[in-house]
């Protein structure tokens, strides 16, 4: 009879987090539609959404008073007071957000930087924000956790940065810093698998199921790959590493770097150079690239390089939809058309039907987002805990 009853609690429980996910990443629906989604009863999703509602999750809102057929349903939106902290810590900065459930950010602070943090100071210099801001803006905001996008190799059983080569950290918890300084819950992930998962609940790739997201930033070249509604993570959470992959040059005098990977090649730092430009953040760095004539040769060399690693991707893995974030986007917006031509000049003709090519649509958001939602799926597994 117990193991009967725990079994009935765990039900309910999953079916909490179905409906909470849904009104985080839906955005508000109404109680028919939840019914819908769902495929429960109409008295059971009432019951569901009161119970959500009791524990601050949700909130509910009259409908559409110019729906005028049929009966009306209550409107069901995630809590703008429930909120995650998510931080991405780079080379040349910190940036801290405090993401409301719905994916909105709602706070957010850029710390540039002339040194490498450690993780203990990366954990200090978050904790510090936090505080400020509980003591401030999020005075009254429950705050369920927090995430880290972090540029290295993360292990996915247990959170820890295995390696982060351009932060020189290697074998560290930083989530477990974090949680020491601010007694949050936290959680660390890949930046770019975590971007991936942000673009498709909430960007570029909202509405498919099989997406390839590569990333460029300071800290070279990352992505993730979601297949079927699911991220692939691999075996140990290290997947997506394009940047690792030897990178495809059918013409030697575009090599830059011998033995090197495609990090190397395809690099923001080799676009700076070429445009004589002083770094910035992605939107800024396009402009000044893309004005800038003496960088159209460089621009060139990575982008023939660029496209045929994509090819490779979309010919092993037939995704609906390639997203690029941060300079590859820019590499891509130098002429879109042309760029997308060249990736299913290479791809066979049957994956290249139907696939498109887009940039990030989610902005300096991504990663924020996404950090946010390492904290968020960990609320929806158990709405009730805590």
């Amino acid at each position: 009879m117990a193991a009967n009853g725990a079994s009935v609690e765990g039900v309910r429980r999953a079916n909490l987090g179905a409906i909470l996910r849904l009104a985080h990443h839906e955005g508000p629906l109404s109680r028919a539609a939840l019914t819908q989604a769902t495929g429960l009863n109409r008295s059971t999703v009432g019951g569901l959404v009161s119970t959500l509602a009791a524990h601050g999750l949700v909130v509910e809102r009259d409908p559409d008073p110019t729906r005028r057929v049929g009966r009306p349903s209550p409107i069901v939106a995630p809590a703008d007071g429930v909120v995650a902290i998510a931080a991405n810590p780079e080379v040349d900065a910190l940036e801290v957000g405090a993401v409301a459930l719905g994916g909105r950010v709602r706070l957010r602070v850029r710390e540039d930087l002339d040194h490498v943090m450690t993780p203990d100071e990366a954990a200090d210099r978050i904790g510090r924000i936090v505080e400020a801001w509980r003591a401030d803006e999020l005075r009254g905001a429950r705050v369920v956790g927090a995430g880290l996008a972090v540029p290295g190799l993360v292990r996915a059983a247990d959170g820890v940065v295995r390696l982060a080569p351009h932060l020189g950290w290697a074998d560290v918890d930083v989530a477990r810093a974090l949680e020491a300084r601010t007694s949050l819950a936290s959680r660390a992930g890949n930046d770019a698998s975590v971007g991936a998962i942000a673009e498709r609940l909430f960007g570029a790739a909202q509405g498919h199921d099989d997406v390839v997201y590569l990333n460029g930033g300071a800290s070279g070249i990352g992505g993730g790959a979601i297949v079927q509604g699911m991220s692939i993570g691999g075996s140990s959470g290290y997947a997506g590493e394009w940047g690792q992959s030897r990178p495809s040059i059918t013409d030697e005098r575009d090599r830059r770097a011998p033995g090197g990977v495609l990090e190397d090649e395809v690099r923001r730092e080799r676009l700076l150079q070429a445009a004589g430009a002083a770094p910035g953040d992605d939107q800024a760095l396009a402009a000044r690239i893309l004005a800038s004539p003496q960088a159209a040769p460089e621009i060139a060399r990575q982008r023939r390089i660029l496209a045929a690693t994509l090819a490779n991707a979309a010919n092993a893995l037939n995704p609906s939809i390639i997203v690029l974030g941060g300079f590859l986007a820019a590499l891509r917006e130098a002429d879109d058309a042309g760029f997308d031509e060249a990736v299913r000049a290479q791809l066979l003709p049957a994956a290249a039907e139907g696939l498109e090519i887009r940039p990030a649509a989610l902005g300096r958001d991504r990663l924020l987002i996404g950090a946010a939602e390492l904290v968020f799926e960990r609320l929806a597994e158990d709405p009730l805990a805590g």
